[in-house]
């Protein structure tokens, strides 16, 4: 069994471009994706549950189900779960549709989303 994990430990190893150097890789121009103008309002997909539950618990769920949420303070101090932005209503409102989808899948009870729009501040 040992000479198993030591075998796979060095096809891992061999694979991860040892003999090349620095260098090279150095060498390759960096993209930078810069943000558009934006042309109208963003819009925001908020995630909660009615009731009390804990922050890390909602978003990591979201996460495990592929749904990238950021975690904000909002002005009054509230912890918000946000998904987005989003260029369009339309967009928001079909993210929305997904995520519904996976609560109701995963029979998660008292969450719900809300279509916002996104402030300055955000």
């Amino acid at each position: 069994m040992r000479k198993l994990v030591w075998l796979v430990a060095a096809l891992a190893l061999a694979g991860c471009g040892e003999g090349k150097s620095v260098d090279a890789q150095k060498s390759k121009p960096v993209a930078v994706a810069t943000p558009a103008a934006v042309s109208g309002p963003q819009w925001d997909l908020e995630v909660r549950g009615e009731t009390p539950q804990a922050v890390s618990d909602l978003s990591g769920w979201l996460i495990e189900h592929a749904f990238i949420a950021n975690v904000i303070k909002d002005a009054s101090g509230k912890t918000r779960i946000l998904l987005g932005p989003f260029n369009s209503r339309a967009e928001a409102e079909a993210k929305q549709a997904d995520v519904n989808a996976a609560l109701i899948k995963a029979k998660k009870q008292n969450i719900e989303t809300l279509v916002i729009e996104r402030t300055a501040a955000q």
